[in-house]
């Protein structure tokens, strides 16, 4: 189901589409001027750092910073920071510590920690570790040139401020490490969900959707750019809401989905990430009614057991979760569904823990995010609840977790052998320059042999012939 959108028609030109393609040659060539100042750039944690980073890199840009993959040519080192887990933190801080000795070597250099983690610890990194010129929440990047220029200074610049309406919605994103096929669009920014575990809402605010039409507007300048795939992201993308200030007109998901999607069949849309409670028959219908949007939904369930799930304050019982399941497969029997899994929260049993592996079962998650608990500051599980759990129980547990996963996802994957695939190509393979590599619909990467003529943003027809439990081999095929 494809129209010749009327909509598109109307949209503002929020991205210029001559900056635009500027942007892309300075990132294909990726090629400083060595008279110009420069800037280093590493992310880590989910999809929204990374598309947090490419406005960041658009920000700069336009006060003449070009970027460098070389940290030791930077005048500029910026980490795009992760608070989820503890384990993200104590990556950051090593990170730190080797960007510190770089800063030594090359007086004048300036250290910056953005996202999560910099508003979380602000004054930590700043007075405690003193490893850090800069330190700049997720609303702030606007705000980067003039913090710069304080930290040149010799000041120490701050700004964590959460904003209830940034979106950055008329930034044009410099797409870094691009394969020039899939890229990210944020269309919403903060959550309102509170999960117990989770310091998201404390980090990146309260939830605020992005103008329907520069969402729209920028996945089609993308097209336009060769891509063919886009993501459109969000703390809880499902709860995208947005009214038009003009009609009061309001764009719920499903309907951006559409938006996007009819901006042409060969343009590919996925989303993540999908709150349970907030993804809808509308939502569902869309995905089943056109061809290009993706059959694949990332559902995070984090516990299979519903005291636990109302412990994590998750908004859902076990009962109702699986319900949503059977929903899904009811309106579109192809999807592949993923998931995450917290194991070992606060209290919980083992038969609660046996709940997990059995909705997995369930599910048949076609792969899954899995990890043990990491109390973080601040957030009600950590003010309400002992982390009681001990290390030892929770890495077993978490291993079983990961065992019976890596079993269905092996099963997952061998029930496709035989079948007949629409294939984006992405790239070369990470095993060998001779093969191409690949997603489906569902998401499933799928490595076949390179044939003359081909190249990464086609799509191919390729025949599953084998599979491991994370990848599909296939042949290609005629359609």
């Amino acid at each position: 189901m494809y129209n010749n959108n009327p909509t598109l028609e109307a949209i503002p030109k929020i991205i210029d589409p001559k900056r635009q393609g500027e942007i892309f040659e300075q990132m294909d060539e990726f090629n400083p001027d060595p008279n110009s100042r420069k800037f280093y750039i590493e992310s880590y944690g989910c999809q929204m750092n990374f598309s947090d980073s490419e406005i960041v890199a658009s920000v700069l840009g336009e006060v003449g910073f070009k970027p460098t993959r070389d940290m030791e040519q930077a005048d500029l080192i910026l980490i795009n920071t992760c608070s989820i887990r503890e384990k993200a933190e104590e990556t950051v801080r090593k990170r730190l510590r080797i960007f510190d000795k770089v800063k030594r070597s090359k007086p004048g250099t300036l250290v910056g920690v953005l996202g999560c983690m910099a508003e979380r610890l602000k004054a930590k990194l700043l007075e405690e570790e003193k490893l850090v010129d800069l330190v700049v929440g997720p609303d702030a990047y606007r705000d980067l040139p003039n913090l710069v220029g304080t930290a040149e200074s010799g000041q120490k610049a701050v700004n964590v401020f959460l904003s209830r309406e940034e979106t950055y919605a008329d930034i044009s994103p410099m797409r870094l490490d691009n394969n020039g096929v899939s890229a990210f669009i944020s269309i919403m920014r903060g959550c309102d969900n509170m999960c117990s575990f989770c310091v998201v809402p404390f980090t990146r605010g309260r939830e605020r959707s992005r103008n329907a039409y520069t969402i729209v507007a920028e996945a089609a300048q993308l097209f336009e750019n060769g891509y063919r795939e886009v993501t459109l992201l969000g703390q809880n993308v499902d709860s995208y809401k947005w009214e038009n200030p003009e009609n009061s007109e309001v764009y719920s998901f499903a309907r951006i989905l559409r938006m996007v999607a009819d901006i042409h069949p060969d343009l590919r849309v996925r989303f993540s990430t999908s709150h349970p409670k907030d993804i809808t028959d509308d939502v569902l219908f869309a995905i089943a009614e056109y061809e290009n949007i993706c059959n694949y939904i990332h559902l995070p369930v984090q516990s299979g057991n519903s005291r636990v799930l109302e412990l994590m304050n998750r908004t859902y019982t076990r009962e109702w979760y699986m319900d949503k399941v059977k929903r899904i497969y009811e309106v579109i029997p192809d999807c592949a569904i993923s998931s995450d899994m917290i194991a070992g929260f606060c209290t919980e049993t083992e038969e609660e823990h046996k709940d997990t592996l059995s909705i997995m079962d369930f599910t048949q998650y076609s792969m899954s995010y899995m990890f043990m608990y990491s109390e973080r500051p601040g957030t009600l599980a950590a003010k309400k609840y002992e982390d009681d759990i001990p290390d030892e129980v929770k890495k077993r547990r978490l291993q079983e977790i990961i065992e019976l996963q890596s079993q269905i996802s092996l099963k997952h994957n061998q029930s496709d052998i035989g079948k007949t695939f629409k294939v984006l190509i992405e790239g070369d393979s990470k095993k060998s320059d001779q093969d191409f590599k690949g997603r489906n619909s569902q998401n499933k990467m799928i490595v076949f042999e390179k044939k003359n003529g081909l190249k990464p943003g086609d799509y191919v027809m390729v025949k599953v012939t084998s599979a491991t439990s994370a990848t599909l081999l296939g042949e290609m095929v005629s359609s």
